[in-house]
């Protein structure tokens, strides 16, 4: 791809912003500096806030909504010109943005998989080893309807918080987890690396949508933004993540629908755009009892065709079952959320 002059004829100082959260501090420095190192004369400055997401770390994901709990504060940030560019773990992007902005940039993706992580002194290496009634600690619906299926001995338990927090909470003496479900690349990013005890990959168990990319969005219309973004950008990833979001978006799912996907995406040895993308989506009950899986793999030649792949799929899915599971789904959340609401109400009365 081109890029951008490294010195564009404005004094324009780019801020790239991001949520405040040590994860997102780090991959903002990430994408910060591979413009720098792309455009070395162009000045760059960072800028960090809090969520709606962040405010709330005791409430289950399942309850508190979509995925714009994780972004609004930072668009409306976007939209008023405080800021340029918006750094963003991309599975937590909704799949349609507001009016007037765009996703720029897809940095080369991380290794998207789900890692299991046994506390600290236990012998375990695999969920299979773990004696019955262990608990797992997750906050996410999509594992946990994932591996009641395989694990019906297991015992799911939501955790919240920054990732140190959740780890001091399974490794505490007296604490309930016997071990965590975390993605790779948050792992890997913050240097807990060492401590992954294995990857849960396929069958076991499909990643979230888009997750282990970073994501760069602006101002639509931003071509001076867009073009320095350029030079950063990795395009297979950018179409694999894109299949998969086309796929979510046709289901209709945000972040707290257990929807499951693996893209492996052969590209063409001749260094043109293009290749061989192979995806499989799921949807799964959240008691694991019913699960809608299917595979597609076709040549793609365009970020177009990479969607248009993703949304059969989806399609597909839905028409095999999928969409009895996600109106369920729908209806079992709208009822807690009302029980809760229920709750609040008569706590203040």
């Amino acid at each position: 791809m081109s890029s951008a002059p490294s010195d564009p004829s404005s004094s324009r100082t780019f801020v790239l912003a991001s949520r405040s959260s040590q994860l997102a501090q780090i991959q903002t420095n990430i994408v910060r500096d591979a413009l720098a190192a792309a455009h070395p004369s162009v000045p760059l400055a960072t800028s960090f806030m809090t969520t709606g997401g962040d405010h709330n770390q005791s409430q289950a994901l399942y309850l508190l909504g979509g995925k714009a709990l994780w972004t609004k504060e930072l668009e409306v940030a976007l939209r008023e010109r405080a800021v340029d560019m918006l750094v963003h773990s991309y599975k937590d992007v909704p799949t349609a943005l507001p009016d007037g902005c765009t996703i720029a940039a897809v940095l080369p993706r991380e290794d998207p998989v789900d890692s299991l992580v046994v506390r600290a002194g236990l012998p375990y290496t695999t969920l299979e080893e773990m004696p019955e009634g262990s608990v797992i600690g997750t906050s996410s619906v999509r594992r946990v309807a994932q591996l009641k299926r395989r694990f019906p001995n297991l015992v799911f338990k939501d955790v919240r918080g920054n990732l140190n927090t959740r780890m001091t909470k399974l490794d505490a003496p007296d604490g309930p987890y016997t071990a965590l479900i975390l993605a790779k690349a948050g792992m890997v990013r913050l240097g807990w690396g060492a401590r992954i005890t294995a990857d849960l990959g396929p069958p076991t168990l499909l990643h979230a949508v888009s997750q282990g990319a970073l994501a760069i969005e602006i101002r639509a219309g931003d071509a001076e933004a867009a073009a320095l973004l350029a030079a950063v950008s990795h395009w297979p990833s950018e179409w694999a993540c894109a299949a998969e979001r086309a796929c979510l978006r046709v289901l209709e799912g945000g972040c707290s629908v257990p929807v499951g996907v693996h893209t492996a995406f052969a590209v063409r040895s001749d260094g043109a755009p293009g290749g061989r993308m192979d995806i499989t989506g799921c949807v799964t009950a959240l008691d694991g009892a019913r699960h809608v899986e299917h595979r597609m793999e076709e040549e793609v030649r365009s970020l177009e065709e990479a969607e248009a792949l993703g949304a059969r799929l989806a399609r597909v899915l839905i028409e095999t079952g999928a969409r009895e599971i996600l109106d369920e789904i729908t209806k079992d959340r709208e009822r807690k959320i009302e029980l809760a609401q229920e709750e609040e109400a008569a706590a203040a009365a």
